[in-house]
């Protein structure tokens, strides 16, 4: 069994990229330390941990350092591999899987930040991007009882 004694998140609250790497360690019943940054003000942790980018999350195991979120998920899949899998065993659905990872990654992520950061006519086309996703992933999920699964 992996050693979960060491684990610090580096994250903000708000991140749904952070929220992603919470929702990993969660499942694999994870014990860490939470880490909220202040993104206006980066602490030097953050900054030494990831002098690449300087962004959030970033997970520290044992003193190595993790960074970018979906990495961070396949890490934790990887080390804590004696409790439940977070990818299929076989490859199409692996494929399958991956594929609407980066769907979310593109299509809701994106739209989603330009809905809370513009006005006018650039926010309404934002809005409907925005609900023509949710219309793809409701027709995806309603074809099953779980995502992909």
């Amino acid at each position: 069994m992996a050693d979960d004694a060491q684990v610090i998140l580096l994250d903000f609250w708000v991140s749904m990229f952070g929220m992603r790497v919470r929702i990993a360690l969660a499942e694999k019943e994870i014990k860490y330390e939470y880490r909220n940054e202040d993104l206006k003000n980066k602490s030097d942790l953050l900054l030494k941990m990831n002098p690449v980018n300087k962004k959030i999350p970033v997970l520290i195991h044992n003193g190595k350092t993790v960074c970018e979120s979906l990495i961070i998920v396949q890490y934790i899949d990887e080390v804590w591999k004696d409790r439940s899998p977070f990818m299929p065993s076989d490859p199409y659905e692996r494929a399958q899987a991956r594929f609407w990872v980066d769907f979310i990654d593109k299509k809701v992520y994106l739209p989603s930040v330009r809905l809370a950061t513009t006005k006018g006519e650039e926010q309404e086309a934002a809005k409907k991007e925005f609900f023509e996703v949710f219309e793809i992933l409701e027709g995806e999920l309603g074809r099953q009882a779980l995502f992909s699964g």
